[in-house]
C-alpha cells in the first residue's frame, strides 16, 4: 500500500495530505455506488476508482467519473485487483459472496470496507473468523445506524449513566420499504439467508454496541407468506390483503418473512426484545429502542430523529432532536469518513469486522431459533477480546 504523508509539519493539524487515493471495487452496485461516488469522495475529493471485478462492466463505467470511466481496469481475481496499485479495497457484492471476497482481500493486508452483512452462513463466518486472526487486513463493515449523531449520542448518555445500571431494552424496525425484499433480487432466500441476517444484523449490532455487550442467547419467532406470497399462488389464493412476487419462495423450500422477533439475551445481563415488520407503509415507519434502567428510561427512533430521556426520580424528561435527516441518519459519511482516515493510518475502525462476525452469530442464532422453536446460544468470538469488537 502506498503511503500517505503530511505535505510539511505546518499542514499537519490540518489532516493527511495525499496526492490521491486509489480504491478497487468488487460489485459496484447501487449500495457501493453511493458509498464510494458519494460518501468516500466528500471524506477523500482526490479518490479514484483504479479497478473492479464486477460482471457489468457497462454499468460501473456509467457509474463512475468520466476519466475514471474510461481508465478503469476491470480484473477476475482479487489477486490482480491488488496488483492494479490499489490503496484499499471496497466490497459491495450480493451477500452471499461478501465473506468469499473478504477472505480474498485478508491475504493482501489492504484496508477493506465491506458490506454487511459479512457472512450468510456459519460455515462462512467461522472461515472468516479464522481468516482474520492472523492478518494485518484493517476493514470497516458498513454499519452506518452505530455511527449516526443520534445513535452515537444514545451511547453517551447509557455510558455516563443517565439510566443508572441498562436493564432491558425493546427495539423496533417498521420498514416501509419492505416491497424491496420481494420484488428485487432480495427476494432471492439462498443470496439473503433471511431478513434476519438481512435487516437485523445491523441492530443487533447496534444493540450490543451501546449496551457494550455481545448478544449471547436467542429465542426468536418468524411470520412467513402471510402478506407476501410467491406469485403462482395468485390464481387460487387472490386475497387483495396478500403481495404475490415472483420466485420468492415459500416457507417449506426457505423465503422471507414477512415479520420476525427475537428475546434476546446479553453477556452483561441485560435483556432486550426486537421486532420487525415488512408491511409497514407511509407514517408507520419506525426504527430505533427504548432503553430501561432503574434510574430512567431512554427512548429514540430514526424517522422521527429524536430521543427523549426520562429521569424516573426527577420532575425532568429531556429532548433531543437531530437537525438533519441524511442517508442513513447520517452514519454513512462517518463511516466513510473513518474509512479514508483507516487507509490513510490515521485512526481505527469504528466497526471492525469483529463486530461483523458478532453479529452475524447473532442472527444466525435468531434464524436457527426461529426453526427449531427454541432458545439458541450465540456462537461468541474465541479469541478476540470484546473491546476489540468495537463495543467501547
Amino acid at each position: 500500500m502506498r503511503k500517505y504523508l503530511h505535505k510539511n509539519l505546518d499542514d499537519a493539524h490540518f489532516g493527511c495530505f495525499s496526492m490521491d487515493m486509489k480504491i478497487g471495487v468488487i460489485g459496484l452496485g447501487k449500495r457501493l455506488n453511493h458509498m464510494v461516488n458519494t460518501c468516500m469522495r466528500e471524506a477523500e475529493p482526490e479518490l479514484s476508482v483504479v479497478a473492479a471485478i464486477d460482471p457489468d462492466e457497462a454499468a460501473v463505467r456509467e457509474a463512475l467519473p468520466e476519466k475514471e470511466a474510461k481508465a478503469v481496469k476491470f480484473v477476475r481475481s482479487v489477486e490482480e485487483l491488488a496488483a492494479a496499485g490499489v490503496d484499499a479495497i471496497a466490497v459491495g457484492t450480493r451477500c452471499n459472496l461478501h465473506a468469499k471476497y473478504a477472505m480474498d482481500v485478508a491475504v493482501t493486508g489492504l484496508p477493506l470496507f465491506l458490506e454487511k452483512p459479512i457472512a450468510t452462513t456459519l460455515e462462512d463466518a467461522m472461515a472468516m473468523e479464522s481468516a482474520f486472526q492472523d492478518t494485518q487486513t484493517k476493514v470497516v463493515v458498513s454499519f452506518p445506524l452505530r455511527a449516526s449523531p443520534l445513535c452515537v449520542r444514545v451511547k453517551h448518555l447509557l455510558d455516563e449513566g443517565a439510566l443508572g445500571i441498562p436493564q432491558h431494552v425493546m427495539a423496533v424496525n417498521y420498514v416501509p420499504y419492505g416491497d424491496v425484499y420481494f420484488n428485487s433480487w432480495y427476494r432471492d432466500y439462498g443470496v439473503t439467508g433471511g431478513l434476519f441476517l438481512q435487516k437485523a444484523t445491523h441492530d443487533f449490532d447496534y444493540l450490543a454496541y451501546c449496551l457494550r455487550s455481545p448478544i449471547v442467547r436467542v429465542g426468536a419467532m418468524k411470520s412467513c407468506g402471510r402478506v407476501y406470497r410467491e406469485a403462482k399462488f395468485a390464481e387460487v389464493d387472490p386475497d387483495p390483503n396478500c403481495g404475490f412476487y415472483e420466485q420468492i419462495g415459500t416457507p417449506e423450500t426457505g423465503m422471507n418473512e414477512d415479520s420476525s422477533s427475537a428475546l434476546i439475551e446479553f453477556e452483561n445481563g441485560a435483556q432486550g426484545v426486537y421486532t420487525q415488520v415488512f408491511y409497514s407503509k407511509r407514517g408507520a415507519a419506525r426504527r430505533g429502542a427504548t432503553f430501561s434502567g432503574h434510574q430512567g428510561t431512554l427512548s429514540f427512533d430514526w424517522y422521527a430523529n429524536q430521543a427523549t430521556l426520562i429521569h424516573h426520580f426527577q420532575p425532568f424528561e429531556d429532548k433531543i432532536q437531530v437537525d438533519s435527516d441524511l442517508h442513513h441518519h447520517g452514519g454513512d459519511g462517518v463511516l466513510a469518513d473513518n474509512f479514508v482516515k483507516v487507509v490513510r493510518g490515521e485512526a481505527s475502525s469504528i466497526s471492525n469486522v469483529w463486530a461483523g462476525l458478532q453479529s452475524v452469530y447473532a442472527c444466525l442464532a435468531a434464524k436457527e431459533s426461529a426453526d427449531k422453536g427454541e432458545f439458541c446460544e450465540v456462537r461468541q468470538l474465541k479469541k478476540v477480546g470484546m473491546g476489540e469488537a468495537s463495543y467501547h
